[in-house]
């Protein structure tokens, strides 16, 4: 017999090597072979029969080729205990990692590199919060949240050991093998309604920037940094109306500035140590949405159209998960068929369309938090001039591989001081000014009923008595139904207060800025079938400024609501509205600032001005002018603002900074222009040449020399991150999770909401439409949607990222919504049994 020696006419040093090599070679492949076991072993069954324990009758889930279910059960018990047992299939480690965050528990997954997210969360007490809410529900809602954790639990059971329920879970084990998740509750949904709340907390930060600013800077210069609203320009929401019979019808601080500055930055430290679990970074300026109904008379079937694109972080997966969820046989006692975008840890519908009615949401932005100088001695704080004591708890923080750390949370009665989070308290800290923060989402309330009310409305009456219910987060809602009827409604627990309006910190210790109640439903801004035939709302003001109640000031400025306005209206000029119309608006680039500051720019010249000649203001990926403005616009913010504002508070180059250098504009020799770290007393003509040059040497130096072949999309990129692991720094890690990058047209405050901070010092993208939909009332099966990635949380499943490439191309799928049209799309059939 003769042996096969692959190796022998080699001479001895290099067989040596290549046995080692083909070793590693082979256990390369064993680990692969390893790696694709673990990844596949957690994929979800999704077709033939999975029995479900506490199902009455069987359920049926039929999934399309993008793996999204649509739920059919008798009765909704079933439905939404089937609705938990799907969302754990597909999204179980982000709903795990979702409800840790929100009860300050991450450090008992990643231990002590979490300990300061959990230290603000038990300070602000989400969690508490949300179990005091239970009591609160209405038993439909009790109902619906008890089997959904049922069937969350049932999954888990099916389920057990880490490479069975995710992928995250066989890395985690690497580094915290003890870790085991805890049973579903109905708290653990609700607490996500906290997490929603804070990332669309409105102008919090905005009041910590202004007093802030305002310790180094004069007063009136900090009041120029924020702009009032161009009422002239931009329309609001709600353009007629006021309150008419309690319903809607269409001091001195000198003495303690540097010490409630220096609060003052530890509680925005405080505020930014908390993940956005709405994706992306913790800033809230970048939230933003569009929402937008036509009237039937100005479409082409004669029914109304209803688009909507909630602007949010970028994450992998994608915040949305899409559902459908089915009654069998409609009843009082199963009242459900409804389809849309829900939350995966949520039971029910948050934006979408039942068989009559279909809604959107963009954020409202109203003040509903504010901060409260605190004068503290010891465990007392000043009320009117008299010493009340503190109250006081003790939070402990478990932490993976380490000790237990406890935290002492101290409150008055404005709410938690958040600006000694990080810092020790009393008896090491006697006496100074601290922070409180009263905010409506620390107060328990209503928000769980209201889901599952819309998704049962059938009717504009139903439907805002579904609104009356939303109380925080507080959002713009609009409505279209199939009997032709379009509506807005603004919801949400609003303040009422003694003095002040909100945009300052208060002085906690004189009384004189409480809050004495809350705007009454009936008196919130609202309209039914307007004149103008639709309503474009995009965080722009609600309501005029004769209104009688205080919103905010503190709106997003209208650029994209008027865009959007002008769109609707040109096409009706010339035709009638389509779906097409309307996916067109989805993808417009227009750039609201560049018809103001390009003529300026081709005035002094030079450079790569010769870009701009002939450019229309849009912002394709594949634009030079557009990449060549926004390097002039990044650099003409820092050459402008960074000598006088402080690092941390640096213009994004948001549309308030579009206002603000709107009205430099017009002053050539306004003081914001001169750079106070040099001699010369620069205007802003030299600012406008020096951020030109700037520019150009930049771009010369990431996209080559020839400004021609420059592109937006190669500077403005969108790397889609996964929450946990993908920024864990370990490439192979993060190679298994992430995906990206796309190259994308946009831009901030642009309608198609790619955006990015010019704060950063690049391009690179932050904020986006994290999902398209346009309902078609004429037709709810000719309706389309898409999602920012894809319905699955599994690494490398088909449906991971599937629909992030349409995305980026501003494509939609369709949205089957009938049994018959569910039916056609059907590729994966499950039967779950009792």
């Amino acid at each position: 017999m003769v042996r096969f020696a692959p190796y022998k006419r080699f001479s001895w040093p290099l067989r040596w090597s290549l046995r080692i090599l083909t070793t590693l070679l082979v256990l390369v492949l064993v680990a692969v072979g390893g790696i694709v076991w673990v990844v596949r072993a957690s994929f979800p069954q999704t077709d033939g029969e999975l029995r479900l324990p506490g199902l009455t009758k069987a359920v049926t889930v039929r999934r399309d080729g993008f793996g999204v279910p649509q739920i059919y059960a008798d009765t909704a018990a079933d439905l939404f205990r089937a609705q938990g047992y799907v969302h754990a299939q597909d999204r179980f480690w982000e709903m795990d990692f979702r409800r840790k965050t929100t009860a300050g528990r991450l450090s008992e997954l990643f231990g002590d590199s979490t300990l300061e997210i959990d230290k603000v969360v038990r300070t602000l007490g989400w969690r508490r919060v949300a179990e005091q809410e239970i009591n609160l529900l209405t038993p439909e809602a009790k109902a619906g949240l008890d089997a959904y954790a049922a069937g969350v639990n049932a999954w888990m059971k099916d389920n057990e050991g880490p490479t069975a329920r995710s992928l995250e879970y066989a890395v985690l084990k690497l580094t915290n093998a003890d870790y085991e998740p805890e049973p579903w509750t109905p708290a653990d949904s609700l607490a996500w309604l906290k997490a929603m709340a804070w990332d669309l907390r409105s102008n919090m930060d905005d009041e910590i920037e202004r007093a802030v600013d305002a310790a180094t800077i004069p007063r009136e210069r900090v009041e120029e940094l924020f702009p009032p609203y161009p009422y002239d320009r931009h329309q609001p929401i709600v353009t007629t109306g006021g309150v008419r019979d309690g319903a809607f019808t269409s001091g001195d601080r000198a003495t303690t500035a540097t010490a409630a500055a220096d609060a003052l930055r530890r509680v925005s430290a405080t505020l930014n140590a908390v993940p956005s679990l709405l994706g992306g970074g913790s800033d809230p300026k970048g939230i933003g949405s569009n929402s937008w109904v036509v009237s039937g008379e100005h479409t082409d079937t004669g029914e109304p159209l209803l688009a909507n694109d909630p602007h949010l972080g970028p994450r992998m997966p994608s915040i949305w998960y899409q559902a459908g969820l089915h009654c069998r046989t409609l009843s009082p006692a199963c009242p459900y068929d409804v389809s849309g975008f829900t939350f995966s840890g949520l039971p029910g519908v948050v934006i979408g369309h039942n068989r009559t009615i279909a809604w959107g949401f963009t954020n409202l932005a109203p003040d509903v938090a504010d901060l409260y100088l605190e004068r503290v001695r010891e465990n007392t704080y000043e009320i009117s001039g008299t010493w009340a004591p503190l109250e006081t708890r003790t939070e402990r923080i478990e932490v993976a591989g380490g000790t237990p750390v406890d935290l002492t949370v101290r409150t008055t009665r404005h709410g938690p001081i958040v600006s000694d989070v990080f810092a020790p308290v009393a008896p090491l800290k006697t006496e100074g000014v601290e922070v409180a923060l009263r905010w409506t989402a620390l107060d328990p309330g209503h928000t769980g009923n209201a889901i599952f009310m819309l998704g049962r409305a059938g009717n504009w009456a139903e439907f805002r008595k579904a609104a009356a219910q939303f109380e925080v987060p507080s959002q713009n809602l609009v409505y279209a139904d199939t009997s032709g009827n379009i509506g807005y409604q603004a919801p949400g627990k609003i303040p009422v207060r003694s003095g002040g309006d909100g945009k300052w910190p208060a002085e906690g210790w004189t009384g004189e800025q409480e809050w004495t109640g809350f705007i009454p439903f009936d008196e919130l801004p609202t309209a039914f079938n307007p004149d103008e035939g639709f309503i474009a709302t995009a965080n722009n003001a609600a309501v005029g400024p004769g209104y009688t109640h205080f919103l905010t000031d503190d709106w997003a400025y209208g650029y994209r609501s008027q865009r959007i306005a002008d769109r609707i209206t040109q096409a009706v000029s010339t035709g009638k509205i389509t779906k097409d119309v309307m996916s067109a608006i989805h993808q417009d680039s227009h750039n609201g600032l560049a018809p103001v500051l390009v003529p300026h720019l081709r005035r002094v010249g030079g450079a790569d001005t010769a870009l701009f000649a002939g450019w229309d203001f849009t912002q394709d990926k594949d634009s030079a002018p557009a990449a060549y403005f926004n390097a002039v616009w990044r650099n003409l913010l820092a050459l402008t603002f960074h000598d006088e504002i402080a690092e941390d508070l640096r213009p994004g180059g948001n549309d308030r900074w579009w206002e603000v250098v709107r009205r430099l504009l017009d002053d050539p020799s306004d003081t914001w222009w001169d750079d106070v770290r040099t001699p010369a007393a620069e205007q802003r003509d030299d600012i406008l040449r020096a951020a030109l040059a700037a520019a150009s040497e930049e771009l010369r130096g990431t996209l080559g020399d020839d400004p021609k072949a420059w592109t937006w999309g190669d500077l403005h990129t969108l790397e889609l991150t996964n929450e946990t692991f993908g920024t864990s720094g370990i490439g192979p890690i993060e190679w298994l999770f992430n995906r990206g990058p796309y190259r994308l047209s946009g831009g901030k405050d642009a309608v198609d909401a790619t955006g990015w901070d010019a704060a950063s010092g690049n391009y690179e993208v932050n904020w986006v439409p994290s999902m398209r939909m346009v309902v078609d009332l004429a037709d709810l099966d000719a309706s389309t949607w898409v999602n920012l990635t894809g319905a699955s949380g599994h690494a490398f499943a088909g449906n991971y990222a599937d629909q992030a490439g349409l995305w980026a191309e501003g494509r939609t799928t369709p949205w089957p919504f009938t049994e018959e049209a569910v039916g056609r799309a059907t590729a994966d059939e499950l039967t779950l049994t009792p």
